[in-house]
């Protein structure tokens, strides 16, 4: 039950693929793609297709079909067979010339059942049975055309992209995000008839829409799997209203039942709601060159964790920008190639000064290995001494092959360190110390005021300036490291001031950013008029208050901030740090804002017994495994402070970090200020 146990339980999950795709035309969707990005690569598909690489497809309603000498195919999916999806899947078929078809999903057919809307005692009674998937293998019969052909329907779990050993996300739920008190309301509304719920307190999975359950379920379904391959028997655990719907269902999972009786190991998972703390996600402490460079280069096409580099550098392709497409872009998941692996692990556990002095150690490595020309300096590494390096192994075929992997992460490196956002981090840093000295002297009015003068038209900014965005990012920062307060009338003055200056400098904007088009509902900034600008700012601030007030329903996780003393600057403290402390508190007290989810009567009498005789309630340290999923993403910094605090507080234990996704700062407003998230897209 190692810590290695995310990134096996991948592996294992694409092997079972992998003996499938020989010979076929493989489609596989985006979050299936990323899965195997991370997992193993590309390149181990298309060695095991043992075709070309234009036998691996995106599947969309418009992928092309297979052709006369392509009879087998393989569909790899991250959804449910419902819906769209299988509409796709007839579209595809039955303008091909298959005769064996595949179809892998990521979702287990008890989830199936329930998106049928079978009941649960029935669903009982058809263990061991697949009817859903027998049902779907007839269709691919009669679309291919032929009862006699081969179809095969199978449930694969092919929930997690693993970074690392100890971190991993789940592409599929990257836009799953928890609810705001504004959430609530529209919930009411289709409630009419039920009891009114007065805050997210009170939210369970009997108020949630149809979808969102069904896409927890489907969430809660692969984490079952998960436990399954370490071979643990989990006690879930809840920081905050949405995870605690998370953590009941895979708690209550029936599908578990039997596999949890059978279990040698026991582990803990704590999931944790992200909207209790966004200061981590936007402020810029985390001292980590992967965090700046996920913040500073593109994001690669049909991924959320992960970018592109630019390696036309080390071609002979002139850098013009119709030549923008003709390489293919790098990227940072970490290839077959053992130095990028081990320069990948320490980029992500080691600071910015030691990461970038890594970068050369290796790249001075691999060249020596080589024995390219190179000419050592000391002192202070420079992105024009990296480069030096990195053009060596250019118009070198066998170098560049040999360490592929490497020059992708050096590229990375040398783009981030030039990019003007890197030069913004330190800005962006000491302004956040400013507010954090500032909330100490000073009410939530002064520290927006200081803010108001550096809100400015596109045609008044220069590039030392923040941009509509990043004005963004700071008020988050604000109203989530400040937590609630009274809205007395200075600051509901000073917010108005704030409010019109930004509905002002949004409408002037002569171009919109993809983030500005989603928050205004406005494709160009011609449609985008002075009204609409205030209604989204309005919006913006309605969401930005409901962030401040995230940790009321806590009671002991009230703060993030610290104030200053005599001898200490005011600080910001983590609250995933604050819950890894009290999970391993050496005293054990009961937790008080960590919950407990019972997963059945047995746990229900422990707790009951529990208020008049001395039987120990579970408790998250007890066991030697700690699964930490933040629900909504979570930081590189994160993930290395909790892997650290673990190894320091309790020696010996393991933990994994999991998440939605893998954050930086401009995921933030895209996550707090959408308005579907209580109707994911499931595909149906």
């Amino acid at each position: 039950m190692s810590a290695a146990g995310v990134l096996s339980f991948a592996q294992q999950g694409w092997e079972q693929v992998l003996a499938k795709v020989k010979w076929s035309v493989v489609y596989l969707d985006a979050a299936c793609a990323e899965s195997l990005h991370w997992s193993c690569g590309s390149s181990r598909l298309l060695e095991a297709v043992k075709g070309p690489a234009c036998n691996l497809r995106e599947f969309e309603p418009h992928a092309i079909g297979g052709g006369a000498k392509q009879p087998r195919a393989v569909f790899v999916l991250s959804s449910l067979l419902k819906g769209r999806i299988v509409d796709t899947l007839q579209d595809i078929i039955c303008r091909s010339h298959f005769q064996h078809c595949v179809v892998v999903t990521a979702v287990s057919h008890p989830v199936h059942l329930t998106a049928n809307h079978v009941p649960a005692a029935a669903a009982a009674e058809l263990e061991g049975q697949q009817p859903v998937f027998e049902q779907l293998e007839e269709k691919l019969c009669e679309w291919m055309g032929n009862m006699n052909y081969t179809a095969e329907v199978l449930h694969v779990p092919l929930l997690l992209a693993p970074a690392a050993p100890h971190l991993a996300f789940t592409p599929a739920f990257a836009t799953l995000f928890p609810l705001l008190p504004q959430d609530v309301h529209v919930l009411n509304s289709a409630r009419p008839d039920k009891r009114r719920l007065n805050s997210l307190g009170e939210v369970d999975a009997t108020a949630l829409t149809p979808e969102l359950l069904l896409y927890i379920r489907c969430l809660v379904s692969g984490l079952s799997s998960l436990c399954e391959h370490l071979g643990v028997r989990e006690e879930c655990f809840a920081v905050g209203s949405f995870s605690r719907v998370i953590a009941t269902d895979l708690a209550n999972y029936a599908p578990a039942k039997n596999r949890r009786k059978t279990a040698t190991g026991r582990a803990s998972v704590v999931f944790v709601d992200r909207t209790l703390d966004l200061t981590g996600v936007v402020g810029h402490h985390g001292d980590n060159l992967v965090e700046k460079i996920i913040s500073a280069l593109p994001q690669l096409p049909g991924h959320t964790n992960d970018v592109m580099v630019n390696m036309a550098e080390l071609t002979a392709v002139q850098a013009v920008e119709e030549n923008q497409t003709v390489i293919a872009p790098g990227c940072l998941a970490p290839s077959n190639d053992a130095s990028a692996k081990a320069l990948w692990e320490a980029l992500l556990n080691t600071k910015h000064k030691e990461a970038v002095m890594e970068v050369r150690r290796h790249l001075v490595e691999a060249a020596s290995r080589e024995n390219l020309p190179i000419k050592m300096s000391m002192g202070r590494v420079t992105p024009g001494q990296l480069m030096s390096y990195i053009q060596l192994f250019k118009n070198n075929l066998r170098a560049l092959t040999n360490h592929c992997g490497l020059l992708q992460l050096g590229m990375a490196t040398v783009q981030t360190l030039k990019h003007p956002q890197t030069a913004k981090w330190d800005n962006f840093l000491a302004f956040e110390r400013l507010l954090l000295q500032s909330l100490g002297d000073s009410t939530m009015a002064g520290v927006l005021n200081q803010l108001l003068p550096m809100i400015k038209s596109s045609s008044q900014r220069t590039n030392d300036d923040y941009s509509p965005e990043e004005l963004l990012i700071l008020l988050i920062y604000v109203y989530s490291v400040t937590g609630e307060c009274t809205l007395d009338r200075d600051l509901g003055d000073v917010e108005e001031k704030v409010k019109r200056a930004l509905a002002s400098v949004f409408s002037e904007e002569s171009e919109l950013s993809p983030l500005l088009q989603k928050i205004t509902g406005c494709d160009s900034a011609i449609d985008l008029t002075l009204p609409k600008s205030q209604t989204a700012v309005n919006d913006i601030f309605t969401a930005l208050r409901e962030t401040a007030g995230a940790r009321n329903l806590l009671r002991q996780f009230k703060s993030v901030y610290v104030p200053g003393n005599s001898t200490h600057q005011a600080s910001y403290k983590p609250l995933l740090k604050q819950v890894v402390e009290e999970i391993f508190n050496p005293e054990k007290p009961d937790p008080i804002d960590i919950e407990h989810m019972s997963s059945g009567l047995t746990d229900l009498l422990k707790t009951g017994f529990s208020m008049f005789m001395k039987v120990s309630r579970p408790h998250p340290s007890d066991h030697p495994l700690l699964i930490l999923f933040v629900v909504g993403g979570v930081t590189v910094a994160e993930a290395k402070m909790v892997k650290d605090l673990v190894a320091s507080l309790k020696p010996g234990s393991q933990v994994m970090v999991l998440s939605t996704r893998l954050l930086k700062p401009l995921n933030i407003p895209e996550l707090l200020f959408a308005t579907d998230r209580l109707h994911p897209d499931l595909g149906f």
